[in-house]
């Protein structure tokens, strides 16, 4: 953690309208000593109550941990997890999973491998509804759209959500169809089933935020 938490780094990006490279300061900072820094996925799910925490920041520490990731290099993979497991009241609620599908040489390089068609059964068994990462125009995408999200070539995707006991959503005309529950959800389903029930291990879950 040291070589993510001691560098300090200006990114132009929270001022300028154009994108450019951080900048790199020279002097280095200590670890914090108030507060714990942990990292994980860029891509989080938070529950209702814990955005609240976050907006409303009753105990200061959000908008404190905010400051400290402005000069944090890949803030993104850090602020939710240590604002999380810093609370008393939120850090035995973790779920340790991103829902993505990702594929990494061994050993790890610094960017996951490209999925291709060679992927996609591996994709689907996994049950994870989203995956990385993807060349442009990459066959596998047209896949993708064809079986699983049974979309013709340059068409939006279906336009109505129903449910089990046959509601609907009210986006439906003619040249829309209809989105019901079918494989995809319940492999969904599968996956989450198993994620909460290894999260009801206490001992795991306290893991976790150590």
């Amino acid at each position: 953690m040291g070589k993510r938490g001691k560098p300090i780094i200006i990114d132009p990006g929270l001022y300028s309208a154009n994108k450019s490279e951080i900048w790199w300061v020279i002097k280095q900072r200590t670890l914090p000593t108030a507060f714990k820094l942990y990292t994980g996925s860029a891509w989080t799910i938070l529950s209702r109550s814990f955005s609240e925490y976050c907006i409303l920041g009753w105990d200061n520490l959000p908008r404190t941990l905010l400051l400290y990731y402005t000069n944090f290099v890949s803030s993104p993979e850090g602020y939710f997890q240590t604002l999380l497991c810093n609370s008393d009241e939120f850090k035995n609620t973790t779920v340790n999973h991103d829902l993505h599908y990702i594929a990494w040489d061994n050993p790890p390089k610094q960017h996951p491998k490209s999925l291709g068609l060679k992927d996609y059964r591996k994709m689907i068994l996994s049950n994870r509804p989203f995956a990385r990462k993807f060349k442009k125009n990459d066959p596998v995408l047209n896949k993708i759209d064809r079986e699983l999200l049974k979309r013709g070539g340059r068409q939006f995707s279906f336009g109505g959500w129903c449910l089990e006991d046959g509601k609907c959503s009210d986006f439906r005309s003619e040249n829309y169809g209809v989105l019901s529950p079918g494989a995809g959800s319940r492999r969904l389903r599968v996956l989450l089933r198993k994620l909460v029930s290894i999260n009801n291990n206490q001992s795991l879950s306290r893991r976790i935020c150590k």
